[in-house]
């Protein structure tokens, strides 16, 4: 029995960088096999298990009502690629996948490929990823992690006979791709400290990982590297990203045991991206601050940015996001004042006509479309209160048919029962910051309604106004649920982007804290019922704005969050720090240094009163380490003025993504839910 908070030892130590000294109490949390650190942990779970043991009972009555509404025996929609339909299905009562293919047509009888509940039933956690089908269909690549660091260990498995090979690459990203020749395999492996992935490797089948041969070495920290092949299948790609720039290196296929050629070499913020067709490769890029991208053309022969034509121009107001290349088709992924957009144009010029979408709080977006030589068109579509469809569209015909419409269970759910709507906030420097809201049509407008409001805001990563079966467990409950489409992200395109990271990152916490006044102001919620809920640099966006502004929150739910961020940046031997730089800044510069300082929720935690707090991470994240929310829960505890309600709960056997299976992470989200339902007074 555990009904007081544990109070962490403090044990100073000095850090010092630019004249500057921090003193980090907690630093010693920085060890996730010392017992006292161990032992800290689980006091914490504890105290949040004691704490909440009332709510444990609605917990579980609410994982079971958001399974409920999830169909168990549910199979995905197929796609063939090289004369197989490929195929995902789950069965009631298992949380893996079992993945399926049928030669020809769907009428062939099935054949088993991988089925993840047998693979599974001995791991704690499991994840598989990045099957790779050689050129004769008979190989089958597959990358498998039971620890969650996200190091997946690559094997290769015969699907005529079902034998595994002995083949065992590990400490690898888990994606593979296979030469022409159907013997030779191509991956990335991993830093083993840092996590970065820095090696292509060619792997010759029958061979052991030793003999492997390092064909690129990415030596630029923060860079991470990758290999894949084009959808033409004529070409291998290896990859080089940072944050701002990118660069490829091709091979013929055919010939895997050749050099790679420089498709273009880097520029410091230049992005590109290459697809193969006929002859040319189209390129998207921003080169030329063509800053929302633009699409360029290159012959086989004639790969380097000075040979680049263009073909579709830049435009101020539409971000060019993507480009899928189909026999007498392309087909380009726009987004115009944040929505998403699909333009359809023939080769020929014949032809060229966006796809009709009314709504404003919708996500749609390109599917699997693995063939050329076709007329239909994949795509998804849904609204944030409507459930989303897997469409076919045919292009010449221009005729759809859908595919399949998730379907909600329970019988309760109807889409008429539920409004959408998309607000624009003013910020505090005049800029329109767009809101999507989604509620009961019960639910009540007057400032009296409990409201959780959602954003991530970093990377250029766009959170959509998507539809959440899940969800219905806060909306049916008289909750709004809003997203706020902050700085930071690219929903107003790349310079949205743009004016919220480095040193205008504070615009993406200040944009939320506007949002919620807005809010407040216009009588959707009131601070005595506003929540905020982010995970990972989301968390950051909590820890940022709890310290800006904590009395317009009752509470905060914040997941695997990044909050050390001075220490953290400042530590090349984390996974994953070197290659943020861009993002955030690089703080052994002095200004970027004392910029983080000035916004970092560790570093700004002070004598106040903080809203109700529920945290949680994974003691083996490979993206967070686990001790930034333990430190900043610890420092919380030393610092805050007030009674509210203060948990971290450590997830002891999950990383970043937490737990495995289809609805073992069910499990977290009823946790989050039953935290602010129960300060709603919502509970049975």
């Amino acid at each position: 029995m555990r009904n007081t908070p544990p109070i962490a030892k403090k044990n100073p130590q000095k850090l010092e960088k630019h004249g500057d000294v921090r003193v980090d109490d907690y630093y010693w949390m920085n060890d996730r096999e010392d017992q006292e650190v161990l032992d800290y942990l689980n006091a914490e779970n504890a105290y949040y298990q004691e704490m909440t043991l009332h709510t444990k009972d609605f917990q579980d009555s609410l994982f079971q009502e958001m399974k409920s509404r999830i169909k168990e025996d549910d199979s995905s929609v197929p796609y063939k690629y090289n004369d197989y339909w490929y195929i995902t299905k789950f069965e009631i009562g298992q949380e893996y996948p079992i993945y399926l293919r049928r030669k020809n047509n769907m009428e062939s009888k099935d054949e088993m490929m991988f089925d993840c509940n047998q693979l599974a039933k001995d791991h704690e956690y499991f994840k598989l990823r990045g099957i790779s089908i050689s050129p004769d269909n008979t190989l089958a690549s597959f990358a498998t992690d039971t620890v969650s660091r996200r190091q997946y260990t690559i094997q290769v498995k015969n699907l005529e006979t079902g034998k595994v090979y002995e083949d065992k690459i590990e400490n690898t990203t888990g994606s593979s791709v296979w030469g022409n020749d159907g013997q030779t395999l191509f991956y990335a492996k991993k830093d083993p400290v840092t996590l970065r992935s820095d090696k292509i490797y060619r792997h010759t089948l029958g061979t052991s990982a030793e003999e492997d041969i390092l064909v690129f070495h990415e030596k630029d920290s923060t860079f991470n590297t990758f290999v894949y092949k084009t959808k033409s299948r004529k070409y291998l790609v290896i990859g080089s990203v940072s944050t701002l720039t990118s660069e490829y290196q091709i091979l013929d296929a055919n010939n895997p045991e050749e050099d790679f050629k420089m498709f273009s070499p880097r520029e410091r913020g230049v992005e590109y991206s290459i697809a193969h067709y006929n002859g040319n490769f189209f390129v998207l890029t921003n080169k030329d601050s063509a800053t929302n991208f633009k699409l360029m053309k290159a012959t086989d022969e004639k790969t380097d940015a000075k040979f680049w034509e263009e073909f579709i121009p830049h435009r101020d107001d539409v971000l060019l996001e993507d480009v899928d290349i189909f026999k007498d088709y392309y087909v380009l992924s726009e987004r115009k004042n944040g929505l998403n957009k699909l333009k359809i144009s023939r080769w020929d010029g014949t032809d060229s006509f966006y796809l009709p979408f009314e709504s404003e709080t919708y996500v749609a977006g390109t599917s699997v479309n693995l063939d050329f030589d076709t007329k239909e068109l994949r795509y998804y579509y849904n609204e944030m209160g409507a459930p989303y469809a897997i469409i076919d569209f045919n292009m010449e015909q221009k005729t759809k048919k859908v595919l399949k419409e998730l379907e909600v269970l329970g019988g309760k759910f109807d889409k008429a029962n539920y409004r959408t709507e998309r607000l624009w906030a003013t910020a505090k420097d005049g800029v329109k910051v767009p809101i999507s809201l989604v509620y009961h049509k019960d639910t009540k407008l007057d400032g009296s309604s409990p409201l959780l409001q959602y954003a991530y805001g970093s990377y250029g990563s766009t959170i959509d106004p998507y539809f959440s079966s899940i969800r219905l467990s806060l909306l049916d409950r008289g909750f709004i649920y809003a997203i706020a489409h902050i700085r930071g992200g690219e929903y107003l395109g790349r310079p949205w982007y743009e004016d919220g990271k480095l040193l205008k990152k504070k615009n993406t916490f200040t944009d939320f804290i506007d949002c919620s006044k807005f809010l407040i102001e216009k009588k959707y919620t009131s601070a005595e019922h506003l929540y905020a809920s982010g995970g990972s640099a989301g968390g950051l966006l909590m820890g940022a704005v709890v310290n800006m502004a904590p009395e317009l929150y009752k509470g905060i739910i914040a997941a695997v969050p990044f909050v050390d961020v001075v220490t953290t940046m400042l530590d090349d031997s984390i996974p994953l720090t070197t290659g943020e730089y861009d993002e955030w800044g690089n703080p052994n510069e002095k200004e970027y240094y004392h910029y983080m300082k000035s916004y970092s929720p560790y570093d700004n935690v002070a004598a106040r009163e903080y809203p109700n707090m529920y945290v949680s991470t994974g003691l083996h994240d490979s993206q967070v380490q686990y001790w930034e929310p333990a430190k900043w829960v610890a420092k919380l505890r030393e610092y805050k003025k007030d009674n509210n309600l203060l948990f971290l709960d450590t997830n002891m056997d999950a990383g970043h993504g937490g737990a495995s299976g289809r609805f073992e992470s069910l499990k977290e989200t009823a946790k989050e839910y039953a935290f602010i339902l129960d300060l709603e007074g919502k509970t049975p």
